[in-house]
């Protein structure tokens, strides 16, 4: 998910046809009386999501056949679980080697940038220089209104490139990142509009292995995989950090489920930073939702929504910048969390209607109830247990899901090194034992979700305005880059 998205709207509105998801606030008479509607309409859900999360929980433990349900429930999804894990990975089509341009699809990168100094001439100059013609490709950055040098850095460096346009916003600009890809994609000429964050650093045959897996017409979009700079480099004074160590496993396990469940039929999912989006397939959802603050997520369900699959590249990944502080993370969990729970709370008359179809509702229910209810109910089922002195009801959910979250790293881990060339692969990380450690280190990183959700859907649930984040910083250098850049 994006790291560089910066302040977004959070209000809310019921979103019925597809090509409404994205409302135009200029034509609402009452922009304030709008914004503070959608807001207390969120609220009252969210409020009414916990009463009965919490409530249930409490009820498990009172009535006789708790224990019962709860066991059926796991069996539910444990059945599901093993499905994804038995289910053969999709084949992946040979990159792109036609050379004449005038055969290839024109692609639109677009990136959205708001005080990066630090990173974009190193962005622009990788984008700039990728295996694909320059005549048929072009990169948009909009400047979002950016207080340090990053708009003087791009009216120097759109003179030195041909596919770039740079395009500045002004303080009064709105929408966020949402609102800045929304100010260019339209003018953008590509079929296939590709989206990165400003830190990130991208291989320069990934136009050609991305596009063939829009040869199959039902792909509306398509995710890269992603890995962790300061991970991808043995010296890095970062490469060994809990925290760094612990996003590696996490991305480890997130690409793994992704592809399993897009080969199972289920819902595959979008990260913001190597993100590809079919232009016809971004005209029907009506763009980039602006009353979100995760809008790779929102997009992500309005597109399954109206019917269009998105896929996984596995290989090659996009690099970008770790979070190497537990506050930094914290920050930015929160607003992930806060805006894939939006999503469930916008969207959940058209997915309760199996508008997805079946396969994508069974998937998205179970990843939902493992991410988003289990963490939920962790607060209500663990006083529970204290005061009645018993196991919490939901230890048998709790016992599967730490055990895929150990199994799904571990083959994570293994596929992520398989083809991987850096000096941070030795031979004990690919060792059995050397994966089951970085796994069981992964998954009690992974418990930091838990205080997240608990402390978000509470928050959500009563506070009277919008999240306030922190802006993940990042701080690339020229060598940082070119060392991995190098050693791939």
């Amino acid at each position: 998910m994006p790291e560089n998205t910066w302040y977004d709207s959070d209000s809310y509105n019921e979103l019925e046809p597809i090509s409404a998801l994205a409302s135009d606030l200029s034509e609402i008479d009452d922009i304030n009386t709008h914004y503070y509607r959608g807001l207390a309409g969120r609220r009252h859900k969210a409020a009414l999501a916990l009463t009965v999360i919490w409530s249930g929980t409490i009820a498990l433990h009172l009535v006789s056949w708790g224990s019962w349900f709860v066991l059926c429930l796991t069996t539910f999804v444990g059945i599901h679980l093993l499905r994804m894990l038995m289910t053969r990975s999709l084949p992946v089509p040979q990159p792109l080697t036609e050379q004449d341009p005038e055969k290839l699809p024109f692609v639109s990168l677009l990136v959205a940038a708001k005080n990066e100094e630090a990173v974009i001439p190193s962005l622009v100059k990788t984008l700039c220089n990728l295996d694909y013609p320059a005549s048929r490709y072009e990169l948009w950055v909009i400047n979002d209104n950016s207080t340090d040098r990053t708009a003087v850095l791009l009216d120097r460096l759109v003179q030195d490139y041909q596919q770039l346009r740079v395009v500045h916003r002004g303080p009064d600009a709105g929408g966020g990142k949402s609102g800045a890809l929304n100010e260019v994609w339209t003018r953008a000429r590509g079929e296939i509009l590709g989206v990165f964050d400003a830190d990130a650093q991208v291989p320069q045959d990934l136009l050609r292995q991305v596009l063939p897996l829009f040869e199959r017409p039902e792909v509306g979009a398509v995710q890269v995989r992603k890995t962790i700079a300061q991970a991808e480099l043995a010296t890095h004074p970062d490469a060994k950090n809990f925290w760094i160590q612990g996003q590696v496993a996490e991305m480890a396990v997130d690409s793994y489920f992704q592809q399993q469940r897009i080969a199972l039929g289920g819902i595959g999912e979008l990260r913001g930073n190597g993100q590809f989006v079919r232009r016809v397939a971004l005209a029907s959802c009506g763009g980039w939702n602006e009353e979100t603050i995760t809008d790779d997520l929102d997009l992500t369900v309005r597109l399954h929504l109206d019917h269009w699959d998105i896929d996984f590249l596995m290989s090659p990944p996009v690099i970008e910048e770790g979070v190497t502080r537990a506050v930094g993370l914290w920050h930015q969990r929160n607003r992930w969390a806060e805006g894939g729970y939006q999503r469930y709370l916008d969207y959940w008359r058209l997915l309760a209607r199996n508008r997805l179809g079946t396969r994508k509702t069974v998937d998205l229910f179970v990843f939902w109830l493992m991410q988003y209810i289990m963490p939920t109910a962790a607060l209500p089922d663990l006083m529970m247990a204290i005061a009645r002195n018993t196991m919490p009801i939901f230890a048998p959910m709790t016992s599967l899901t730490l055990t895929m979250s150990v199994l799904g790293m571990m083959i994570g881990l293994k596929h992520m090194r398989s083809g991987q060339t850096t000096p941070i692969k030795t031979p004990s990380s690919q060792s059995p034992w050397g994966l089951f450690f970085e796994a069981v280190r992964g998954t009690l990183y992974m418990l930091h979700w838990f205080p997240v959700i608990i402390s978000m859907s509470i928050r959500l649930s009563i506070r009277p305005k919008q999240l306030k984040w922190v802006k993940t910083a990042h701080h690339g250098t020229d060598e940082l880059w070119l060392d991995v850049s190098e050693q791939r």
